[in-house]
């Protein structure tokens, strides 16, 4: 059996579409404003996979749309990693960070089994 190769890193995809943009001269179009924006757009595109779709559909995506919504996901992908990368943000290191921030925010013993935001997480607790 052939060995599988081995995905690209996060260091890696970010240099390729860095790669990829500068050979196209697309670095005046890519401020942090615009790539936010198409961001937000291929973000809506990647939702609007899912509309009208019941719970129980959308966990069972047939062979076409789970294509469409890889496709989507890539996107959103792409532009946030490009995002990160004209801003100089370690995602990375940013997404620990705001992984610690939730794990405070949202302790195991009020959050477990629960859909509640934090503000209402914590009245609940102090009733």
């Amino acid at each position: 059996m052939p060995a599988r190769k081995k995905p690209p890193s996060w260091s890696q995809l970010l240099l390729a579409q860095r790669r990829f943009a500068e050979a196209r001269d697309w670095q005046p179009f890519h401020t942090p404003k615009n790539l936010a924006m198409a961001l937000s757009v291929e973000a809506a595109e990647l939702v609007e996979c899912f509309q009208w779709l019941t719970p129980e559909q959308s966990a069972r995506l047939g062979a076409r749309e789970r294509r469409a919504v890889e496709q989507e996901m890539a996107d959103v992908l792409l532009y946030l990693l490009r995002l990160s990368d004209v801003l100089g943000v370690d995602l990375p290191q940013a997404a620990r960070r705001k992984m610690a921030v939730n794990a405070r925010k949202y302790p195991v013993a009020l959050a477990r089994g629960s859909a509640r935001r934090a503000a209402a997480l914590r009245q609940r607790s102090r009733v």
